[in-house]
């Protein structure tokens, strides 16, 4: 017998857990290990955040999901790995504490012969100064909690716009090194579209933020589309949207501090600024968990395992190169820790070999660059293939599955107005995700698997996607039916 420790029930971490129940036989134990007890179907806490939905119509307990399954779930959170035991006892085990009420961090030992790390990102809101609905000045998507919490700041700036007052919007990124620029790009069209649907968007200036080089990098260096028989970047498509709407921005920027009602920022030339805000929703970096690793003689081998920003080492390429040398076969194929042939890390947990978009610091080096994004669709993909690898570990095999970001594609609906009748959402494929300029010289991408429209169909898919993925995400019958 086997156990499985899957550590974090998110999109790839609950993709893992569902598919290692289901092709492993019930005399392996798939264990998942989660500090919340419910699921978050994250793409849609952007309509929570404009108000359009409740935290509860995105979210569900976990618990009876997992024990019809026959998973073993518990509401704790991982702090240390001990991949090689303990002194003579050689099994691997991984220290949690609970979160459960009334038993808040009491420690156990979890022994397992292969772990997913699947934790996620930390959102590090400390990285900058002021940032966060916690302790900050500013507000969030990125739980529903944050989410619902933006939609109340809302709701009361366009009672005031309803009594005279203006408003000013600040949405984007709050420091210069975040990822998730789409998140952000979804709940600015969405606002400036709830404004207009609630008669008040000649009361508010809305402005856009971003560490990205230009309008639609998105953290991958952009894209190109062929639209209307020309090749056209993503810059343009992204900026045509807004201006369409009236929204201003402001690129190649990091924030450096948030006080009440000023966002301070720094750009590429160096120079120093200050933006003005009645509502600023601002997203924040993302960094590891701060998972430790420690031998079997209780020494601390975290740099071993895991990179500098907290995320873990995998089968990448991590040799220190120049932009230009940077290659597509650097990223990962089987997640697999190259320390430990037992340990796997999915989806946000595993460290990218580099960046996607060109690097930039300005002359006081801070960096204003996109670190890659890997949610949604490629998380889920990861999490599949890693589940498909132990599987075959499990049966003695070598691992043979892969699910490298630069032999992948990925396809994003994203929301830019939510009304059955006007709405919009703009809808893209890119293949692959990591540009491979050695196959694809001209724009590092295949042209005809690479596309972007905006329209009101994007919108129905956008809903129809919203209840497809719940549905999957609560394994009910036929779920595995269902793509990633």
């Amino acid at each position: 017998m086997s156990r499985v420790v899957v550590l974090g029930s998110g999109v790839s971490g609950h993709t893992a857990a569902a598919f290692l129940r289901q092709w492993l036989g019930r005399e392996h134990q798939v264990v998942v290990v989660a500090p919340k007890p419910t699921y978050n179907w994250i793409p849609s806490n952007i309509w929570v955040g404009v108000g359009l939905m409740q935290p509860r119509q995105v979210t569900f307990p976990l618990a009876p999901v997992y024990e019809r399954a026959g998973i073993v779930f518990r509401q704790a959170r991982a702090v240390a790995l001990h991949p090689e035991g303990r002194g003579e006892q050689a099994q691997p085990f991984v220290v949690i504490e609970s979160t459960l009420p009334g038993h808040e961090g009491e420690s156990e030992e979890l022994s397992y012969d292969y772990l997913v790390n699947a934790t996620g990102p930390k959102l590090n809101f400390g990285a900058t100064e002021g940032l966060g609905p916690d302790a900050g000045n500013s507000l969030s998507v990125c739980t529903e909690s944050h989410a619902h919490e933006a939609a109340t700041a809302l709701a009361a700036a366009v009672e005031r716009m309803k009594r005279g007052e203006r408003q000013r919007f600040l949405i984007g990124t709050g420091h210069g090194g975040c990822t998730c620029q789409g998140a952000a790009f979804e709940y600015i069209v969405n606002l400036e579209f709830e404004l207009r649907a609630r008669g008040v968007r000649d009361m508010a200036d809305i402005t856009w933020i971003s560490n990205e080089w230009e309008m639609g990098d998105f953290g991958m260096g952009g894209m190109h589309v062929r639209m209307g028989g020309y090749v056209t970047p993503s810059k343009i498509f992204t900026e045509s949207l807004f201006a369409e709407r009236g929204l201003r921005w402001i690129t190649r920027a990091a924030v450096t501090k948030v006080e009440k009602g000023r966002a301070h920022y720094t750009n590429l030339e160096g120079e120093q600024h200050a933006v003005e805000f009645d509502f600023a929703m601002l997203l924040p970096p993302f960094s590891g968990v701060g998972l430790k690793a420690v031998d079997r003689a209780g020494a601390d081998i975290t740099e071993k395992l895991f990179a500098p920003n907290g995320f873990m080492r995998v089968d990448a390429d991590y040799t220190p190169r120049d932009y230009e040398q940077w290659r597509a076969k650097d990223w990962p194929r089987t997640y697999q820790s190259p320390v430990h042939s037992n340990l796997f890390a999915a989806g946000i947990a595993f460290a990218p070999p580099h960046p996607i978009s060109r690097p930039r610091k300005n002359p006081a080096g801070v960096l204003i660059s996109p670190a890659p994004p890997r949610t949604g669709m490629p998380s889920a993909m990861i999490g599949k293939v890693v589940a498909r690898n132990i599987v075959e570990m499990i049966r003695g095999a070598a691992p043979t599955h892969t699910a490298s970001m630069a032999e992948m594609g990925a396809a994003c609906v994203a929301s830019a107005g939510a009304n059955p009748f006007t709405g919009t959402a703009a809808s893209m494929t890119v293949f692959p995700i990591v540009p491979d300029f050695e196959k694809y010289p001209d724009y590092g991408r295949d042209l005809d698997l690479t596309f972007g429209e905006i329209g009101l169909a994007g919108h129905w898919i956008k809903i129809i996607l919203h209840h497809m993925f719940l549905y999957k995400a609560r394994l009910l019958p036929g779920w595995a039916l269902i793509p990633e």
